[in-house]
């Protein structure tokens, strides 16, 4: 294949002294000519940026949207699920190293035209499309492509992202059609410059509140890591922090860690993620969950009002619904703010 295929030019920076400053996501890399910024993935070449993965694709499948987790919507549905090369930060205790800490191969790569993606999502049955595994934020110019063709074709469109785009990279999916984003908050500024190579949570808080106000469904995630963000306080300052800008009615999923990559601490006690989701109902998050705890009556959906069972899952399988189609609660006629429809998948 030949590498213009996946070298194409940028969409987002600016000339400044000689060098080009990236503005994708909040590093905002100085660029030197015929250099890389921290993700590796854009390059400035003769005084331009380019990305050098646009299509380069890392893996791809079908994977149901509780899985992301989206658990307000499309619930039983299932996404074409794919990903590039690196990441724009640097967890330690990361689930998708061998994919995010690796730097795109321009020798050997899959390329997979936007064209060839919306079909093979129409092709397996899928009801959208979804960019995950590694940071999709990289992967920008290539899905604003997907996703103009995926809501021609009646697809929706979804992001599993550390939610470190700019506010220009955030207004460009919105108008090429993204739908929902779920965003992972890692932990207070120091859990971010201590574990992740970041520089702090107030980027993510802001685009979290900002894909609110850009009418995209917003669910985040905050992956409980002991010794490290397990403690009360940081809890709280999760919990504060998610009612302040994403709002009581916007799910939040405290999630299982479990050793991974340069990380090595014991998995995640269950006690304390049962502690954090009392905490959030307590405070009046009116939607929390956990993750990665199978079997957990904790990942099913409760009516706010009348504490009916709604959706019963199992792992990433909805095994029950009861949201009416007015997506209300059967028994006391509660709203649930479910986006799109119950999918039953034979």
């Amino acid at each position: 294949m030949d590498t213009e295929s996946i070298i194409r030019g940028a969409l987002l920076y600016e000339r400044l002294d000689g060098k080009i400053r990236c503005g994708l996501c909040e590093r905002r890399c100085f660029i030197a000519p015929e250099k890389t910024g921290f993700c590796k993935t854009r390059k400035n070449i003769d005084g331009r940026l380019y990305t050098l993965i646009y299509g380069n694709i890392s893996a791809v499948e079908s994977r149901p949207i509780e899985i992301k987790p989206f658990f307000h919507f499309w619930p039983g549905s299932t996404a074409l699920t794919y990903s590039s090369w690196s990441c724009n930060l640097y967890c330690l205790w990361c689930q998708n190293w061998h994919l995010s800490k690796k730097e795109p191969d321009l020798e050997n790569f899959m390329y997979i035209k936007p064209e060839e993606m919306v079909e093979k999502a129409l092709s397996y049955e899928d009801d959208g499309l979804c960019v995950s595994f590694n940071e999709p934020t990289l992967l920008h110019e290539y899905n604003v492509d997907c996703f103009r063709l995926a809501k021609k074709k009646g697809l929706y469109n979804s992001y599993v992202s550390n939610g470190y785009m700019t506010l220009d990279a955030l207004y460009q999916l919105k108008d090429s059609g993204l739908d929902a984003i779920n965003i992972d908050v890692k932990g207070d500024d120091s859990v971010y410059g201590k574990y992740c190579k970041g520089i702090n949570s107030k980027i993510v808080w802001r685009n979290i509140k900002k894909a609110k106000e850009l009418n995209m469904h917003v669910e985040v995630v905050n992956l409980v890591v002991g010794n490290v963000n397990d403690d009360e306080k940081s809890l709280k300052w999760i919990i504060k922090n998610h009612l302040k800008f994403a709002g009581e009615e916007t799910p939040l999923h405290f999630t299982r860690y479990f050793p991974a990559f340069r990380f090595e601490e014991p998995p995640t006690e269950i006690e304390i993620l049962e502690k954090a989701y009392g905490m959030a109902k307590d405070a009046g998050i009116l939607y929390p969950y956990l993750g990665n705890v199978h079997g957990s009556d904790y990942e099913n959906t409760y009516c706010p009002n009348c504490n009916e069972l709604l959706i019963q899952r199992l792992g990433y399988r909805v095994v029950g619904y009861r949201i009416t189609e007015k997506k209300e609660c059967p028994r006391c006629k509660e709203k649930i703010p479910i986006v799109g429809r119950y999918v039953r998948k034979r």
